[in-house]
């Protein structure tokens, strides 16, 4: 009997494999709390990043910044949030998951209201970037919470469905952000964005007084002497792992961060859309993210994480080549090619958080998943640089190009890295 198995008859509740949702019952009482406080972490994660580029018109014109500028805003949030995720998978290896959770939420709350006070483009940078802090550690210490509650039968789903927060919480951000600049004077509609980033603090509240770590993962952890040990995920036999989990996470979100970031500009600035036309072709590419997640999350765990990721790779980056080379003009072709696009660049990520998880042992779990997946964050976000200082010359639909060849890395990262479908946790 597996360990999550025996978890649930100690809980009263037998298993049960069969259903679309058998993977939410295998959770038990406490796995499906836990689920909870990880799906809106990320969802709210997710709202406030967005809080940047779809307010990046406005603010580029209030402080008078040219792409380049712009660009760097995006960067700095994505090469902080390295440093942050790291930090809070050391913290989750040596104070628990949960405290580290609330710890994140906090700080990436609290400097996205700061941003909304900004006086000028260099405060709003430092603030951005501190952001970050708490940006990159929350995906991690959520998905290894959630991870060590779900069974290894069903645990890509599982984690699939978490990911999917992400495209809830960005479609907050479009329904706000369409609300809000339609009644909101551009100039001070961006600074609202940005203050109703302090709605994670409610999330908080419930996460401390509903979740805890996962038991058996705990007695492990705790009872290991290298736990936290950021030096660990350096030596063999976790050395080749680390590097080449940092290649593939940066090959994945350097191509998605590069279309995040440049996707609403490009519509308005090339496509000539409103702000209820950008929301409305955002819908499309939303709802292909959103069940994207889903699907790749059932795929992982048929498939294989790396069978799962390297289809993906190779769609999305047909998917960005397609989207972007459209005849002007042509925008209900647009509207139809965001549901793939969107379908493709999110399915990719479903696997990553069964995937990362099942790498790393438990005591340096969160130290090897908060670093990988932030480390590959931070060097793919040279790319939407790369593409703000390319669009003066290219243009954004031109240069928007760039991001597939990062699919094209993570293919050849999964060469290096082991198959994991089915593996216990603990």
């Amino acid at each position: 009997m597996s360990t999550t198995q025996t978890q649930q008859h100690t809980q009263g509740e037998p298993p049960d494999d069969t259903g679309a949702f058998a993977w939410l019952r295998a959770l038990g009482p406490r796995g499906r709390r836990a689920f909870g406080g990880a799906f809106g972490g990320y969802a709210l994660d997710s709202y406030d990043f967005f809080t940047l580029p779809l307010s990046m018109v406005a603010i580029a014109a209030y402080f008078s910044l040219d792409k380049g500028q712009t660009g760097l805003l995006t960067t700095v949030t994505l090469v902080v949030s390295a440093i942050g995720g790291a930090l809070a998978g050391i913290l989750a290896d040596r104070i628990g998951r949960v405290r580290a959770l609330m710890i994140t939420v906090v700080t990436y709350a609290l400097f996205t209201v700061l941003c909304g006070f900004a006086p000028n483009y260099e405060t709003l940078l430092v603030f951005r970037a501190l952001q970050g802090l708490g940006f990159g550690g929350e995906w991690a210490v959520g998905a290894i919470l959630v991870a060590e509650y779900a069974s290894a039968r069903h645990r890509g789903r599982t984690l699939g469905f978490i990911q999917s927060a992400w495209a809830a919480g960005w479609a907050l951000a479009v329904i706000v952000y369409t609300l809000v600049f339609q009644f909101v004077d551009a100039d001070t509609a961006w600074r609202v964005m940005f203050w109703t980033g302090a709605l994670p603090a409610l999330l908080v509240v419930y996460v401390r007084r509903n979740v805890e770590d996962a038991p058996h993962a705990a007695e492990v952890r705790r009872a290991s002497a290298e736990r936290g040990s950021f030096a660990a995920v350096f030596k063999p036999p976790l050395l080749r792992t680390t590097l080449f989990a940092v290649l593939l996470s940066t090959g994945v979100q350097g191509g998605y961060y590069t279309l995040a970031t440049w996707v609403p500009t490009f519509l308005k600035t090339e496509r000539g859309l409103t702000v209820v036309g950008t929301g409305g072709y955002l819908t499309f590419l939303i709802s292909g993210a959103f069940i994207g997640y889903l699907t790749g999350g059932y795929l992982t765990d048929r498939l294989g994480r790396k069978k799962n990721i390297a289809l993906f790779a190779v769609l999305s980056a047909l998917s960005v080549l397609a989207y972007t080379n459209i005849p002007s003009g042509a925008n209900t072709l647009l509207l139809v090619l965001g549901f793939p696009l969107g379908f493709c660049m999110s399915a990719i990520f479903s696997g990553f958080g069964s995937f990362l998880a099942e790498l790393y042992p438990t005591a340096v779990r969160g130290t090897g998943q908060g670093f990988t997946y932030n480390t590959g964050r931070a060097v793919g976000a040279v790319f939407p640089t790369l593409v703000g200082f390319l669009a003066e010359s290219w243009g954004v639909g031109g240069a928007l190009v760039f991001g597939a060849a990062g699919y094209g890395l993570a293919v050849l990262a999964l060469l290096g890295l082991p198959e994991t479908r089915g593996k216990e946790l603990a």
